[in-house]
Order: structure tokens, then sequence, then C-alpha cells
């Protein structure tokens, strides 16, 4: 099912990807500022600022990210914009080249499948492990969370991405590597900023629901391999309708 899903998206050099995760988990931090890059009243940090800027393309592609005019637009010192700068380039937002500085990469994609395709070995492990200590009170809150999404049926689009947060950090945030589970956290982030400025098709709603009742049988049923092959299922259709939607919307603008 990996091999799988990594093909579609459009690589399948396993080793190559596994390079690729190792080296963005040893670049996340996990509370990365504090102090004076707490520059607005709602709390956000640089980073979070920054990259809400390149997401939604106020900071555009290839465009050159200088320090000392970020740290002025933003009422803060250089150093927090520095710090920003790197994180940022670890998770592939920001190229950083030598004696050239700092630029945005563009938000296209094939960031998206980039990202995909870490999640497709990411959230399995997690997977695996969850199925292996899951309990019968895990699998009745997963069975309410689940309730709780289908009759919303998609009317509210932040609730329902609130719900199916909830719905997998259920399974996810006892588990030990808390890097990888950062990780897929500061992931889930960037997928939804870039998905909230598309519609859900109605054939990848059907498929979210139908793909988080198998997660729960199969979660019954205390089979781990199923389970993952679920989830991967399920990371992989969801980049496929990201990037599609990202198409359309190139296509017809």
């Amino acid at each position: 099912m990996y091999k799988v899903i990594c093909f579609a998206l459009g690589k399948h050099d396993e080793n190559a990807l596994k390079r690729k995760v190792m080296s963005t988990i040893t670049s996340i931090k996990r509370r990365p500022y504090e102090g004076d890059e707490l520059v607005e009243d709602g709390g956000a940090t640089i980073y979070e600022r920054l990259r809400d800027d390149i997401i939604h393309g106020r900071l555009k592609a290839n465009e050159r990210l200088k320090v000392a005019e970020l740290a002025s637009r933003m009422g803060t010192s250089t150093n927090p914009v520095r710090e920003a700068l790197q994180q940022l380039r670890g998770e592939g937002f920001v190229i950083i080249a030598p004696n050239r500085g700092a630029r945005v990469r563009p938000i296209d994609a094939d960031f998206v499948r980039d990202i995909c395709e870490i999640e497709v070995l990411i959230e399995p492990a997690l997977t695996r492990w969850f199925v292996s200590i899951a309990t019968k009170g895990d699998v009745e809150e997963l069975e309410r969370i689940q309730a709780e999404i289908e009759a919303l049926n998609f009317a509210d689009e932040m609730k329902h991405t609130n719900l199916d947060m909830r719905f997998h950090k259920v399974m996810y945030d006892r588990h030990y590597n808390r890097h990888a589970v950062d990780l897929w956290i500061r992931h889930r982030e960037i997928l939804w900023a870039i998905a909230r400025g598309f519609q859900t098709s109605l054939s990848r709603q059907a498929n979210v629901l139908e793909e988080h009742r198998g997660l729960i049988a199969c979660i019954k049923a205390q089979d781990a391999e199923g389970a993952a092959q679920t989830i991967a299922k399920h990371v992989g259709g969801s980049g496929h309708h990201i990037i599609e939607r990202m198409r359309l919307e190139k296509r017809y603008r």
C-alpha cells in the first residue's frame, strides 16, 4: 500500500523518502520561540506569521526574504526572524543559499506531495502502535467523535477540521516519539492552511467518512496492518484531493 501511494503521488524511492523524513524530524523544534517574537494581539509568532504570509501568497514565490526588512515590518529584532527562517527552511517553505540569502519556495503541488509522502511513512507507524495499546475506552471515544463528524456532514469546514484533529489525536497523542507526533501536527496545520481555500468534493467527503469507519473497525479487530493500510490510503487521498484542487484553481485562474 505504501509504495502504491508513493508512486501515485509522484515518487517511489523509499530510502530517499526515509532520509527526507529524518531530515525533517531533526529540523523541527517543539516550542521554538519565546520572548519578543510574540508581537501580535492574537499571540502569533514570527514563524506563524511568515508561514501564513507564504501560504496565502502575501510573500510571493521566489521572493527574497531580507531579515532586516522583515524585522522592521513585524516590529521585532532580527534574531526571531532568523530563527523563524531556519524553521521555515526545515519545513520546506524557505530556501536558503550561501551568499544569496533566503527566498520563498513556491507553494505548489510538489510541496503538498512532499508533505504527504512523509506522512505516508509517519502515520501508519503511529497507527500500528496505537492498535497495540488501544482500549475499549479509546474505541468508544473514536466512535463518539466519528458520530459528531457524520452528524455535522461537512456543513462547517472549521468544525469538521477540529473534529478530525480530535479523532486522530486520540490515536497519536500518547505515542512515545514526540518528534514524530509534533511533525504530524505541523504538517496537519500546513495542509489545513492550504486546503481551507478549497471546498471538499463530495467524493472526498464520502471517502473520509468511509476511511474513518474502516480505521475504527480495524482497531476493534486488533488488525494493526489493516489500520496502517487504511491510514495510508486516508493520507494519500487527502493529498491527492488538495493537489487536484490546486491544479484546477491554476487552470481556471
